[in-house]
């Protein structure tokens, strides 16, 4: 590689799937910014590129000026910012509808068309979910700023650092039950981190894509239950799963969720993150699924899917009792 078709910012890179979209992006002969808030927890994203090809600089998505520098220079930018619960003085405004309103700015003023919002499922400024209302606050705000911008919208991403199916696969080391919220109805439909990551890529390549939305899934559709039963079958470890009605799990979820933003020393991440909030039982409340109608994966020309039970096991092996050596009970 000794030529590049230019330089890419991805702010928030430095998160899950940024370091799959760095390494997207490169093979398609881009070179690549990281903008993180910790520089030393994204030095591994280099690993994305060849020397050269992958930098990562200092940028807070409330902080024009450090915006300013991460964006100087750059011809597209994605912002893959967001919060799945507030802490501290992180708030689903000033991360999500806030940070990605002043980030168009700062990309207008460079001159910068080429932008990739990466929103959610569920984006809706009538949901209940504070996480769904700013992200489609979020949409709204760079539409404005820029026509031209396209915005993704994924279902749950799963990968070896999700925090989904490696969230309910590690419960369920240490509890007997399984919390089936509104029953385990709500429907999902899974992607994988490195098909998002194409999708990333060939929104910012393709003329076509400007100024359109589009939905991510994956190939297949699943209710609550039936992903916990390939959780529990994967790492061999039988659970009950418990229904928890809505009206039940609202008002615990936001207890929790307030204990883990105000009180010390939950609020200083002493506990990890939240084992639910009030935001994430609002958004199950809804299917999770790719709109009839909606542009989806397929129209950016990504047609080959990765399912979740190739690329599930792969690291879900680590919960089981005895770890990758451990033969489950079916087998």
């Amino acid at each position: 590689m000794t030529m590049s078709k230019g330089l890419v910012t991805l702010v928030g890179g430095s998160g899950f799937i940024g370091r799959y979209a760095a390494r997207a992006l490169v093979a398609k002969g881009w070179r690549v910014r990281v903008a993180c808030r910790r520089v030393h927890t994204a030095l591994d994203v280099r690993l994305a590129g060849p020397p050269g090809w992958v930098d990562v600089v200092q940028a807070n998505i409330r902080d024009r000026a450090s915006l300013e520098r991460a964006l100087d220079g750059a011809d597209a930018v994605v912002n893959l910012v967001g919060i799945l619960f507030e802490h501290a003085r992180q708030t689903f405004d000033s991360e999500q509808s806030g940070g990605a309103a002043l980030l168009a700015e700062v990309a207008k003023e460079k001159g910068i068309n080429r932008f990739v919002q990466v929103s959610a499922i569920g984006a809706d400024p009538g949901s209940r979910s504070p996480y769904g209302r700013t992200k489609a606050a979020a949409e709204a705000s760079v539409r404005e700023t820029i026509p031209s911008a396209v915005v993704l919208r994924p279902s749950i991403v799963f990968g070896p650092e999700d925090q989904f199916f490696n969230r309910f696969a590690n419960m369920a080391r240490f509890v007997p039950f399984m919390p089936a919220i509104g029953g385990g109805k709500t429907k999902f439909q899974p992607i994988y981190a490195g098909d998002v990551a194409a999708a990333i890529a060939a929104a910012v390549e393709r003329e076509d894509a400007a100024g359109r939305t589009f939905e991510i899934g994956g190939p297949s559709i699943y209710s609550f239950n039936a992903l916990y039963d390939i959780i529990l079958k994967t790492i061999d470890r039988p659970r009950f799963k418990i229904p928890l009605p809505f009206f039940v799990a609202r008002p615990m979820a936001y207890i929790t969720g307030a204990i883990w933003r105000f009180v010390p020393p939950f609020s200083w991440g002493l506990f990890g993150d939240p084992p639910l909030t009030g935001s994430q039982v609002e958004m199950l409340a809804n299917d999770n699924v790719v709109a009839a109608g909606a542009h989806t994966i397929a129209d950016l020309g990504i047609t080959q899917l990765e399912s979740v039970e190739a690329i599930v096991p792969s690291y879900l092996w680590r919960f089981r009792p005895y770890g990758e050596f451990h033969r489950p009970s079916e087998a």
